[in-house]
């Protein structure tokens, strides 16, 4: 079962439970690094971890850093109290990661308001620590 955050000034969030499989994920952030895996016969990214490669099948995958860069794919933004959680209203989004085109990650957009979305606008994460889990949130570019 996930556990909740304990951290004070954070908001609440559901956190995932580490795994051998996605550790380096979200423990990437305590280096300052995204991470996914990456097949390391063929070069693909793979998100979410999985234990084979989907492209060609190999099992020899290790967890990479990539740039931190990413650009606005498509966002929503929720105005619903559904549980504890960030401060409303709070933008959903995915993102695309430069590294390979079809690289994409779920996550939140923070120091910004709404209005200031554009799609296709540079990004960069920034990590949310919680307990032993840095969760990776993207800002506008520097």
């Amino acid at each position: 079962m996930p556990e909740a955050a304990t951290e004070p000034g954070l908001p609440f969030r559901i956190l995932p439970r580490l795994t051998d499989r996605n550790r380096h994920f979200w423990t990437g952030g305590e280096a300052g690094e995204l991470r996914f895996l990456r097949c390391q016969s063929c070069g693909y990214y793979i998100h979410p971890p999985t234990p084979v490669c989907p492209r060609c099948h190999s099992k020899e995958l290790a967890p990479e850093a990539v740039s931190g860069r990413a650009t606005l794919f498509t966002y929503t933004v929720n105005h619903q109290n559904w549980m504890p959680g960030p401060e409303l209203p709070y933008i959903v989004a995915i993102v695309a990661i430069p590294e390979q085109d079809d690289l994409r990650l779920t996550t939140n957009l923070v120091e910004m308001s709404p209005e200031e979305c554009v799609i296709g606008m540079p990004l960069e994460v920034t990590f949310e620590h919680h307990e032993d889990v840095w969760i990776p949130l993207f800002r506008p570019a520097q």
